[in-house]
């Protein structure tokens, strides 16, 4: 009984961190420290409990890490405003290059930044969304 104690309170402190955490971080070791109480219970030495500690929890690591990270990592979603990419929107409010100006497209007002100055009225092409802003170069008219 001398390191069941011991084992079941490392065992408990990894299931407790792993419960406040939003990220698997400490099964793996939660895994190693039952394997290593279990083990405890039949009165093998500290020496290999602690073996079995480390042996459990890195093969459960390597078996299980590439699987957990495939569903946790989640594939960027496209929303519905990805569809304004690459139209063409209106100036309504000048836009001075690194400035914020303003443009409407779809009939809606969206800030928007460019490198270049682009006049009152003018076309633009939207090349992406950042934030609540969009970045946006002018069309050449008559192309």
């Amino acid at each position: 009984m001398g390191f069941m104690l011991w084992w079941l309170f490392i065992f408990i402190f990894f299931v407790v961190v792993e419960l406040s955490t939003v990220n698997l971080v400490s099964i793996w070791f939660a895994l190693g420290a039952l394997a290593s109480l279990f083990l405890s219970l039949v009165n093998h030495s500290f020496e290999l409990q602690l073996a079995i500690f480390i042996l459990v929890s890195a093969i459960s690591l390597i078996l299980t890490r590439p699987l957990v990270k495939k569903f946790l990592s989640k594939p960027m979603e496209r929303t519905n405003l990805d569809r304004i990419i690459g139209k063409i929107g209106v100036v309504t409010e000048k836009i001075v290059p690194y400035s914020v100006g303003e443009i409407k497209i779809d009939g809606k007002l969206w800030s928007a930044i460019s490198d270049e100055e682009i006049s009152l009225n003018s076309k633009v092409e939207i090349l992406s969304i950042q934030g609540a802003k969009v970045t946006v170069k002018a069309v050449k008219e008559g192309l």
